[in-house]
């Protein structure tokens, strides 16, 4: 019976050059998409997932997302005091548990895969699972809900696909299957921006995983690939050599939200979505079109 998966490992050092000026001073995920910042929502559904443990892996100047995650009490009480307690309610929603969250120094941006390198203390020798921040994903069951499901069913290693757009799987990290049936299916390689017409598949990583702690191990002595970092496909496809690895082609649509229109379009989306807010949501938009 494989064991349970009880602590992800989000790494959120990045600078945001995506989005700046708007990351200059405001750590990316912590941007809004409506009205709460992004970090909020991977939590949301790392915990519907039964995830109990979060490691950050922060760079120097994101204090503000540890502040996030603490309680404040000014503002607390003033919003007790002003009656205002379903914005406390609001407000307290994304608070943990004392020790639920780590937060480890990267110290320097060497990549994904020395990001999450740097979890192995805290994660030690259990199945973690990593959630890019950025990748904000709309689905039912959540996206991280649909990779445990798959990780109770075939255990190993799990990474979570999605299809790239058509005509632009030379853009990402695809990867190659062993046949193709249903949603579910061994893995056996992964090529980081392959040449057009010599793509594996047509499917491309997307920013959830589960992994053994084995990664580690590999990592630790792993040479710089890609743009001179650790990257973390290359150990995958280490571990792979050991170890079982399944591509999960989820059901849901995904945000990028380290982009302008990416994030533009999770706002829109996720405004649509809010029963408070729709109405009003495509009122405004239906006026500026």
């Amino acid at each position: 019976m494989a064991r349970r998966v009880t602590k992800a490992v989000l790494p959120v050092a990045g600078l945001g050059t995506r989005v700046l000026p708007g990351a200059k001073t405001t750590p990316k995920n912590l941007l809004n998409v409506v009205d709460r910042p992004i970090l909020s929502y991977i939590v949301e559904e790392a915990r519907a997932a039964g995830i109990e443990h979060f490691v950050f892996i922060v760079g120097r100047g994101q204090g503000a997302i540890e502040d996030y995650f603490d309680s404040i009490p000014e503002i607390e009480q003033a919003l007790q005091a002003k009656g205002k307690l379903d914005i406390l309610e609001d407000v307290r929603r994304d608070l943990p548990e004392p020790g639920q969250m780590s937060f480890i120094r990267q110290m320097a941006p060497l990549g994904l895969g020395h990001a999450v390198w740097c979890a192995r203390h805290v994660v030690g020798d259990e199945p973690f699972a990593v959630m890019l921040p950025d990748m904000l994903m709309a689905a039912t069951p959540p996206a991280l809900s649909q990779a445990v499901a798959a990780y109770e069913q075939v255990g190993g290693n799990i990474v979570v696909v999605e299809p790239a757009p058509e005509g632009e799987a030379h853009k990402y990290g695809i990867v190659a299957l062993d046949g193709q049936d249903g949603r579910l299916n061994r893995m056996v390689g992964m090529v980081e921006k392959p040449p057009p017409g010599t793509e594996p598949s047509n499917l491309f990583i997307s920013g959830r995983y589960i992994l053994q702690p084995d990664i580690f191990e590999i990592l630790e002595t792993q040479e710089r690939g890609a743009g001179g970092e650790i990257q973390l496909t290359d150990g995958m496809a280490n571990l792979m050599k050991t170890q079982a690895f399944h591509a999960l082609e989820y059901e849901g649509t995904t945000y990028d939200c380290g982009d302008k229109i990416g994030l533009l379009r999770a706002n829109v989306a996720f405004a649509l979505a809010r029963p408070d807010l729709a109405d009003a949501a495509r009122k405004a938009i239906a006026e500026l079109l």
